[in-house]
């Protein structure tokens, strides 16, 4: 009997083995789409090579703006949006002292950090 057991254990890991076998050349034979661009503005992109037109004003002019007219003034530059209403997003550990990292309530910019 413990012959039999014992086939039949091995019969299951070998089906385990092989299904697994399976799926793993399925999902290597799918073709890969198309890349996603490079960022360009938040969550840790470096900004463009022209600069940034809000490098030209302080950081607390950002301040008590709409949301929408604080990205607005920020495309070109890195940024990333902190917290909005509470809701903390996720941000990398790396320090980017040209970075701005914003936070939102009520749709208005309420802080603006650096790095």
């Amino acid at each position: 009997m413990t012959v039999m057991r014992t086939i039949f254990r091995c019969t299951q890991y070998a089906a385990a083995l092989a299904a697994g076998g399976a799926l793993l050349a399925a999902c290597a034979a799918q073709p890969a789409g198309p890349q996603a661009p490079a960022p360009t503005g938040p969550q840790g992109a470096r900004g463009t090579p022209e600069g940034c037109p809000a490098d030209k004003m302080a950081d607390d002019t950002l301040i008590g703006k709409p949301e929408a007219e604080a990205i607005g003034l920020l495309q070109g530059c890195a940024w990333r949006l902190g917290e909005r209403d509470g809701q903390q997003f996720p941000g990398t550990m790396d320090y980017n002292p040209q970075r701005r990292t914003l936070g939102v309530k009520a749709g208005k910019v309420v802080w603006v950090r650096r790095g």
